[in-house]
């Protein structure tokens, strides 16, 4: 339960300083592992105890440190290929060091479905429906026309979104942790 509050704790800093500032500071993440690892590692200590283990957490020395380098890992392949921030990578590898490797995955998937949600209504926001649609059939004719794939130019006003990984992240691990969907019935 500790474990549940302090994670919660770091990754709604880290959305409110996204929203307002598009930026998750080493401030907020560097503490939010490192209380990861103290957490995991007195639960290492304590193996066995019952009671610990329902204040603290589950997760261990070695499932910590896993979770931290496999999701981290994921997300770095992401800033390296697609441009996603240095700041998602930090928080997203921080949540797998208090998940572990196998909720830290769900939670990673859950962050990067959401973000590209959000991202989509954003730029049908901004762009409007008709002048996406537009484009879209503009775009069909150029495949037709050109017998294979045409690229998009990326210099048009709204043509993408900013993506912000931490509310993502934040409702991915309510949605987790909580087990929302298992609870909703929806699988």
């Amino acid at each position: 339960m500790l474990s549940f509050i302090l994670m919660l704790a770091f990754t709604l800093a880290a959305t409110v300083t996204d929203i307002r500032r598009h930026t998750i500071y080493n401030w907020t993440t560097y503490p939010g592992i490192l209380t990861a690892y103290l957490v995991a590692l007195i639960v290492s200590m304590t193996e066995g105890d019952p009671q610990m283990a329902e204040l603290l957490g589950k997760i261990g020395l070695a499932d910590a440190a896993l979770g931290m380098f496999i999701c981290g890992g994921l997300l770095l392949v992401c800033y390296v290929f697609f441009g996603i921030g240095g700041g998602d990578v930090k928080l997203l590898a921080m949540l797998g060091a208090f998940l572990g490797i196998e909720q830290g995955i769900e939670v990673v998937l859950w962050t990067l479905v959401l973000g590209g949600a959000m991202a989509l209504i954003m730029i049908i926001w901004k762009t409007g429906p008709a002048t996406l649609g537009q484009r879209f059939l503009l775009y069909i004719q150029a495949l037709v026309r050109l017998r294979g794939f045409a690229h998009l130019r990326g210099d048009e006003p709204h043509s993408s979104a900013t993506l912000f990984l931490a509310p993502s992240a934040l409702i991915a691990l309510l949605i987790v942790y909580l087990d929302l969907v298992q609870s909703a019935g929806l699988t």
